[in-house]
């Protein structure tokens, strides 16, 4: 999906997501080691500077980043069950086939549900993405960012 785009995709989105990361660093604790769903060029996999992993399913996107990334997909992580601290996920959600299934596998390879994602205002699956969180979280705190909401969720 973004491979026509991944040779400006720094240039197109970094500031927007070095915006939604500094928001993130100052709402939850990153605790090494971390993974970074749908990773794209490692903006945010990198951003904390701590032993951290980036998983995306377009190769371009990876190509353009650093060596921490690796293809795979968000419905099928290729990690052990508790194997991070930290979970995040940004702008990706919304492009994610079936969503239930890649939150799923996020709580699974979290050790501690320290979980965050970010979900683009403007989709049309916000309000399923919602209801989705619900039904595996309580206490969902949200932070309205300009273009995304920031879930931090906890397990219930």
């Amino acid at each position: 999906m973004y491979s026509h785009i991944s040779k400006s995709y720094n240039e197109l989105y970094r500031d927007e997501q070095l915006n939604k990361l500094g928001i993130i660093k100052e709402n939850i604790k990153i605790i090494p080691p971390l993974l970074d769903v749908g990773c794209g060029t490692g903006i945010s996999t990198n951003f904390f500077k701590i032993k951290s992993v980036g998983i995306d399913n377009c190769k371009e996107m990876i190509k353009q980043g650093a060596k921490n990334l690796i293809y795979g997909d968000a419905e099928k992580l290729p990690f052990k069950d508790k194997s991070f601290n930290t979970v995040i996920s940004v702008t990706v959600f919304h492009n994610i086939k079936n969503m239930e299934k890649a939150l799923k596998e996020m709580i699974r390879v979290s050790k501690n549900s320290n979980i965050c994602i970010t979900f683009l205002k403007r989709s049309k699956r916000l309000v399923q993405f919602r209801k989705l969180l619900k039904k595996y979280f309580n206490n969902i705190k949200e932070i309205e960012e300009e273009k995304d909401i920031i879930f931090i969720p906890l397990l219930c």
